[in-house]
């Protein structure tokens, strides 16, 4: 498919839009559609980093004199223009598309539709702010938002597990779960995103340069306005090691033990790999994201101007809790976002529309699962025949959805119908390896459920090794994973490698 990207970078709008758009276009690029970027020239666009990376963009003419935003808010302000000029500046430079996606908190209905109207394509909106959309589909990542918040999108997908992550998140995750709390110095990196227009970063390593025992990471990019000071402080410090620019920022994370930062993307990373955070709102609309994540216990919030009355003493805190921020960050997020997106993107298209989509299992779902584990033909072939008790099934239901950040447990849901008819599930056995159980609900025997359900988790879950342990007199489910590809290992053992 061809597919165009409007997003956009500056002093006033950041980075952030344009990195997880380019984490979403190398993804869709591999599966070799055709992708390209339309931005907006203005001071600190991104289009040459864009073009970098190996993309097409076109350049919408930059606003001489530049409009200056009156607040953080001022999301027209960070468009440059009025809304139904950028889209007709768009239409001239794209004639056709089979997918737009937007992500620029400037650009919602109104632009879609008349974008929409011209090209007859698909719209994906990318939102953090409960904007309303002409779209086909909305991502927000936003930690608590749920689909309710976009009552007219037919595929709302929400919530912190649908962060755009870079794909080595979900792969250094599996080595954050053997974190333990530092015995030396500790590590803290401090990243407040690619502009930091207020300067914070100075204001914390001022104030982090009282301390000893530590070691500190600044990530602060030359377009900052505020580079150069920055630099010139690092540099009196033996203890204070500056970055410009990190192509690997998953290993950085796992690499320290705490974080100081603002609230965007960065959050969902710091969450995936288990890294507890202090963090420092610099826009308005990085205010729900914080509360949401204090609420989540997962971080501790100072304010901008509280940095040096309070910075410190909130450090102690993180510190002398450690574990139990670690253990909360787990939770939010699994890096696995990107792949949950690319599945839904192929459902826009006909030619390869999945049939089925896997979605996690609540405690709504424990009764239903409940049925199809006792029933004859589910417990035939399983490793204890046993039928569980409904005391003992409701405890060990619950005890995997708590323990959702290391194990995976999905239902298989029907596209077309919605209706539910089946589970499959990952244990995890070791680093970067699984053990998968399946079953079908006994009323959709036949219908190649299984098999389908397991190919969804070479998108889903390509990095890891997936192990399956079937009996020898089982031929159906034997069957089923040689259909899948698997390769037989023993009489009754079966494994998928990493697909990529």
């Amino acid at each position: 498919m061809n597919i165009i990207i409007r997003a956009d970078a500056s002093i006033h709008i950041g980075s952030g839009h344009v990195m997880r758009c380019l984490v979403l276009a190398e993804a869709l690029q591999e599966k070799a559609h055709n992708v390209s970027f339309v931005c907006r020239s203005q001071q600190g666009d991104m289009v040459n980093f864009i073009q970098e990376r190996g993309f097409d963009v076109l350049s919408l003419d930059e606003i001489i004199p530049a409009i200056q935003p009156n607040s953080s808010a001022d999301y027209l302000g960070w468009l440059q223009c009025s809304i139904e000029e950028d889209a007709s500046d768009f239409l001239l430079k794209i004639k056709s598309a089979d997918i737009v996606i937007t992500d620029h908190y400037a650009i919602g209905k109104e632009w879609q539709s008349i974008v929409r109207d011209e090209l007859n394509c698909r719209i994906i909106a990318i939102d953090d702010l409960e904007r309303e959309h002409d779209a086909d589909l909305v991502l927000d990542q936003t930690l608590g938002r749920t689909m309710h918040s976009y009552p007219d999108i037919k595929c709302a997908l929400t919530g912190s597990e649908y962060a755009l992550l870079n794909p080595n998140f979900s792969i250094y995750r599996e080595q954050a779960y053997q974190r333990v709390a530092t015995q030396g110095n500790v590590k803290i990196l401090v990243s407040m995103g690619g502009i930091d227009s207020p300067n914070a970063t100075l204001a914390v390593l001022e104030q982090l340069s009282t301390l000893d025992n530590i070691e500190v990471t600044v990530l602060l990019s030359p377009r900052a306005p505020h580079y150069a000071d920055v630099s010139k402080f690092c540099h009196t410090k033996l203890n204070i090691k500056q970055i410009d620019f990190v192509s690997d920022m998953a290993r950085i994370m796992l690499e320290h033990d705490v974080a100081i930062g603002a609230p965007g993307t960065t959050s969902w990373e710091r969450a995936c790999l288990g890294l507890p955070s202090i963090i420092i709102p610099l826009a308005e609309n990085q205010l729900s994201i914080s509360k949401a994540l204090v609420k989540a216990q997962s971080a501790i919030i100072v304010e901008l101007n509280d940095i040096e009355s309070c910075l410190l003493d909130s450090l102690q805190l993180l510190l002398s809790n450690w574990y139990s921020y670690y253990q909360a960050n787990l939770k939010l997020c699994d890096g696995l976002g990107l792949y949950r997106l690319l599945l839904e993107v192929d459902n826009l298209n006909e030619i390869s529309k999945h049939k089925y989509r896997l979605q996690n299992v609540a405690e709504d779902d424990i009764e239903l699962i409940y049925q199809w584990q006792c029933h004859p033909q589910t417990r035939k072939y399983a490793l204890n025949p046993e039928p569980p008790s409904w005391k003992g099934h409701v405890k060990w239901m619950q005890n995997k959805i708590s323990c959702s950040h290391q194990d995976y447990f999905y239902l298989i849901q029907d596209t077309v119908t919605n209706q539910k008819v089946g589970v499959v599930r990952l244990d995890r056995l070791n680093v970067n390896e699984y053990l998968i159980s399946i079953f079908i609900s006994p009323d959709f025997y036949g219908k190649g459920i299984g098999v389908s359900a397991i190919k969804l988790l070479d998108t889903l879950h390509p990095k890891i090794a997936i192990r399956a342990t079937v009996l020898e007199e089982n031929k159906a489910s034997q069957q089923l994973f040689k259909k899948a590809k698997y390769h037989k290992i023993s009489a009754d053992e079966f494994i998928r490698y990493p697909v990529k």
